[in-house]
């Protein structure tokens, strides 16, 4: 922790429990004067020397910060917070719906927590959000309307909750990862596989660019398809017919085969009908 703590909150890995406190993120940009309002969060965590302990306390829109032994005391420059990191704790509870009001806030992670509850329906105030990670929690109900007016989200990850219902619709939503909502058993709808109820695939109606292009596709097959056969025609009956027509010698055998073969099948027809009538006759 440095002084960068006016622009960077980060308490990764330090055990802290309890809930998240509303004064805490009310304060941040609204800066009032709250009297007799305390909050604190307290976390342990190892260092070179043991086990140590740290403490964050709000107090009349003031935050101490007890980081490695040394108290550290910020006031107005809280309304400049753009990262707020608390993932991998044991913080349970609602997620404040005051944190909504930072809306200089770009990066929000709160992931591996316990937090349960519903995701605050006015996240969408947060216009400046571009990374929003609430994933393995402990989260329900659906994921607010507003959610999808924040321009800016490029990296969401909502999964393993237990969220429902159909996936806004917004450009950042649905170009997001499928995985960033997987283990939500209720989450349906792009990008998700899992369609909601009701929901049909039907096809799309085909631009005029392409309705034309198959018309001239079906003219020139159909086109093709008369001149070949009009070739093929032309070619086979000139080939047979013209050959007899000029070559006598060729005329004259190809009416021999002809003769030859009406012949066989008169034969062929006599005998089994001669073959017949003695079979009825001796019955």
């Amino acid at each position: 922790m440095s002084s960068t703590i006016s622009s960077t909150v980060g308490l990764v890995y330090k055990n802290i429990s309890g809930s998240l406190p509303k004064a805490c993120f009310g304060n941040f940009t609204e800066m009032k004067k709250v009297r007799a309002i305390i909050a604190t969060i307290s976390y342990s965590y190892i260092s070179s020397r043991g086990p140590r302990e740290g403490r964050v306390a709000i107090q009349d829109d003031k935050v101490q910060i007890l980081w490695k032994g040394k108290l550290s005391e910020f006031g107005s420059t809280l309304e400049l917070v753009k990262s707020i990191d608390l993932s991998s704790n044991m913080l349970g509870g609602e997620i404040p719906r005051e944190i909504t009001r930072l809306h200089v806030l770009v990066s929000l992670n709160l992931s591996r927590n316990n937090l349960s509850g519903e995701i605050p329906a006015k996240i969408g105030n947060m216009k400046s959000l571009d990374v929003l990670d609430l994933s393995s929690n402990h989260l329900f109900d659906q994921i607010p309307q507003s959610l999808a007016t924040i321009d800016r989200l490029g990296v969401l990850d909502l999964s393993k909750s237990n969220l429902w219902g159909k996936i806004p619709t917004s450009t950042q939503l649905q170009s997001n990862n499928a995985s960033a909502s997987m283990d939500n058993p209720g989450l349906c709808g792009d990008p998700l596989p899992k369609k909601c109820p009701g929901e049909e695939q039907f096809p799309s109606k085909p631009t005029k660019e392409a309705v034309d292009d198959q018309e001239d596709e079906n003219e020139f097959v159909s086109r093709g398809f008369y001149v070949s056969m009009g070739v093929g025609y032309v070619v086979g009956f000139w080939g047979v017919c013209g050959t007899l027509l000029f070559n006598k010698t060729w005329r004259l055998a190809y009416f021999k085969v002809l003769n030859d073969l009406a012949d066989w099948i008169y034969v062929m027809v006599a005998v089994r009908k001669a073959k017949l009538l003695r079979t009825f006759k001796s019955l």
